[in-house]
Order: structure tokens, then C-alpha cells, then sequence
């Protein structure tokens, strides 16, 4: 029997980061260019939502990946940034925000994500559709990765969302089965599995990610590779996670780059079209190269 993570005694301290998991501060002009359209468009991103490592890069080359639905989910992950609770009422004017942020970025591919919404009838999908729809209005030549929740497996929910024929359509696993109910307690491993059949049958590209280090094997991995390629994943990520504060999850382990490429090498082996996997690696991280 493998233990499970538990939560840390927040006075305990913190594992010490490898030198492969140093980032460069953020600066630049580009960078600048994308904080300003955030701001004055009173949008909401994933990257500083999620405190992702990747935000200097990624901001840095006028590229960013926004939350749509507001920033409060009505989900408490355990191993999430994004702030839990009752959100308040959508902002039925934020999918043209974000569709004019996407122009006046000038960005080739923009990824969507957002956070649950699971008070809502629909689950937020009516906004989905729409903020695909004003993107493709507004940026005609941008193509589009969706990063969707599960909408607690309302189907009609989910075809709303990708009958807008997005060129990705991602959902995240985020972990392996075994880890489910403490990392993601109110989702569920063959759910996930679910949606992402029913997406690539419908005839979408997809793609799921994972993260490491929660004291998941080998085994284990190698195992959820195998659902979701029979259930028509077409691209995976895997990186490494982080604790966002001492009330999340403890880091079990960081995940030598070594073992990331030998997942790699692995999850080609075993049929995903496409393989993004290192210590820095999120969802959205170099999203265009999976087109």
C-alpha cells in the first residue's frame, strides 16, 4: 500500500526547489503589451490565477491563456490556486473582452480556459459557445485550444461547447486514478474518461495533461496513458507539481527532467500523436505546437 499525501503542518518547511525548476522573472516590452490588456480589459487568466511558473515566458512572447466564467470556482481542488467559493453572477459582456484582448495580442493560437461553474444550469456552457464564437469574429485567423471542465457530465453542456468546432479540445485528468478523490474530490476518473471519448468521437482533436510528484508510480502513469489513448487522446501533457501555499497538497517528490523524457518517449510509444512532458510543462505551455 502506497501512503497518500496529506496536507503539511504549515510550519513545517517547504522542499527546496531543483536548479531545474528556476524560472527567469518576467520583463520585456511584449510582456508589458499583455499586462496592460489583462488589466484594461478587466480579464482573468490562468496564469497568475494558477500561479504558473511559465507566466515571464509565456507573457514574454505576447502569449496568455485566460479564465473565462470569473475567477471563483465552485470547486475546491486540492491542488489548485484558484480561489473556491460562491462566484457572482457571469459577466455576460466578457466574451467580446477577451475576443478583442486575443486581436490586439495579435496571437496565431489562444487557448481558453475557465473556471466550474456547477451552480449554473448549463454549467457556464452558453458562455463557452460564445466567447468561441466572438474569438472567431473578432480573430479570424486565430485558432483555439479549449481546456473545459467536466460540466458533472452534462453532455448537452459539453456539445454546446465544442459544436463550435474549437481546434483543440482539452480536458484535464490532472492525476492518476488512484489519486482522484484527494487530489480532485469532486470529480471523478472515468468521467474525465467520458468526456474525452464522447469529444474525439464527436471529431475534435484532444488532449488531457497529468501532473507529477503527488507519490504516483510509474505503474500508475504508465496506466492512465492507457485510458486515455483507448479513449482517443490525442495529445498529453506531464508536469511537475507545485504547491500553490502550505493549505494544498505537499509536493511527494520533484521529478527529475530524465524520467519526464523517458515518459515521453513512453507515451509515443503507446500512441498519443504528440508528447509535452518536463518539470515546467503545463496545459497550456507551447499549446500551438499541438496543432
Amino acid at each position: 500500500m502506497i501512503d497518500l499525501p496529506v496536507i503539511q503542518n504549515p510550519n513545517e518547511p517547504r522542499k527546496r526547489k531543483p536548479k531545474w525548476l528556476k524560472v527567469k522573472l518576467p520583463v520585456g516590452e511584449k510582456y508589458r503589451k499583455v499586462r496592460n490588456l489583462v488589466d484594461q480589459h478587466k480579464l482573468h487568466t490562468i496564469c497568475e490565477s494558477g500561479n504558473c511558473p511559465n507566466m515571464g515566458e509565456c507573457w514574454g512572447a505576447g502569449t496568455a491563456t485566460f479564465m473565462i466564467l470569473g475567477n471563483v470556482c465552485t470547486r475546491s481542488c486540492s491542488f489548485c490556486a484558484v480561489a473556491t467559493g460562491r462566484p457572482p453572477e457571469y459577466d455576460e459582456d466578457e466574451p467580446r473582452r477577451v475576443a478583442e484582448a486575443v486581436k490586439l495580442m495579435g496571437v496565431k493560437h489562444c487557448v481558453l480556459t475557465s473556471v466550474n461553474r456547477d451552480e449554473l444550469k448549463d454549467k457556464g456552457a452558453f458562455i463557452w459557445a460564445e466567447t468561441i464564437r466572438q474569438v472567431r469574429l473578432h480573430a479570424p485567423g486565430t485558432t483555439m485550444e479549449t481546456l473545459i471542465p467536466d460540466f458533472r457530465a452534462d453532455w448537452d453542456a459539453l456539445y454546446t461547447v465544442i459544436s463550435e468546432k474549437p481546434e483543440v479540445v482539452s480536458h484535464n485528468m490532472e492525476t492518476v486514478e488512484r489519486l482522484y478523490r484527494l487530489v480532485r474530490p469532486q470529480a471523478k476518473y472515468a468521467r474525465s474518461l467520458e468526456q474525452i471519448k464522447l469529444t474525439k468521437e464527436y471529431g475534435c482533436r484532444t488532449k488531457s495533461g497529468i501532473m507529477l510528484g503527488l507519490s504516483e508510480t510509474k505503474e500508475e502513469v504508465y496506466k492512465a496513458m492507457d485510458d486515455l489513448v483507448e479513449n482517443g487522446c490525442d495529445v498529453l501533457t506531464l508536469g511537475q507539481y507545485l504547491q500553490p501555499t502550505r493549505h494544498h497538497l505537499p509536493i511527494h517528490e520533484y521529478i527529475h527532467p530524465d524520467l519526464f523524457a523517458e515518459y515521453k518517449e513512453i507515451g509515443l510509444q503507446k500512441g498519443f500523436d504528440f508528447v509535452e512532458s518536463g518539470p515546467l510543462v503545463r496545459s497550456s505551455y507551447h499549446a500551438e505546437r499541438h496543432l
